[in-house]
């Protein structure tokens, strides 16, 4: 069993990597550019499970938000659940998964999607950062086609032509599991 100190210490870094996951959202939905910056790590890669979004470093991670906030209008990040899993000691690295919902306009439109990223954390002598981070979506959609989206495998809209979603159906355990019931 570790000492109390280490467990505490433990607890302090799993909180602050949550307030740093929660600042990622009230900064991105506020356009709080100084802060937004300040979530990240200066070698920090930020990218999408379908290619498109890739920046490494801090000021091509700022670059690639100015493109999307080109096309976005007000919007409303929220995370439901947050797995945090500490690296070695814990002391410096943690990895973490993270699945929420955002309300956007894009494009004109009013779009809904959920949302999971995939993170690495690192303390630096400023606090816990973002190191990398990875958005998957299990869908992006306008409002109006949000009631039946899950019934196609074609639940990205964020572009002009409808994509796949980046989960659950490419994940290995739900391959595995299709192919267990003789679907895959």
């Amino acid at each position: 069993m570790s000492s109390l100190e280490d467990r505490i210490a433990r607890l302090e870094a799993e909180s602050q990597i949550r307030q740093l996951i929660a600042r990622y959202c009230f900064t991105i939905d506020d356009r709080d550019i100084p802060n937004i910056r300040a979530l990240f790590a200066p070698d920090a890669v930020l990218k999408s499970a379908d290619g498109v979004m890739n920046a490494t470093g801090v000021d091509a991670i700022m670059t690639q938000y100015d493109g999307r906030f080109d096309v976005l209008g007000p919007g409303h990040h929220f995370m439901h659940d947050v797995q945090i899993d500490f690296v070695g000691d814990g002391s410096q690295e943690a990895t973490g998964r993270v699945i929420g919902h955002a309300e956007l306009w894009r494009n004109g439109k009013m779009m809904v999607t959920a949302i999971r990223y995939d993170d690495k954390y690192r303390k630096t002598d400023a606090g816990w950062k973002f190191a990398e981070r990875t958005i998957g979506f299990l869908y992006y959609v306008p409002i109006e086609e949000y009631p039946n989206i899950l019934a196609t495998p074609l639940r990205n809209h964020a572009y002009a032509e409808p994509k796949p979603a980046d989960f659950p159906e490419n994940l290995p355990t739900w391959v595995a599991y299709e192919k267990s019931r003789g679907r895959g």
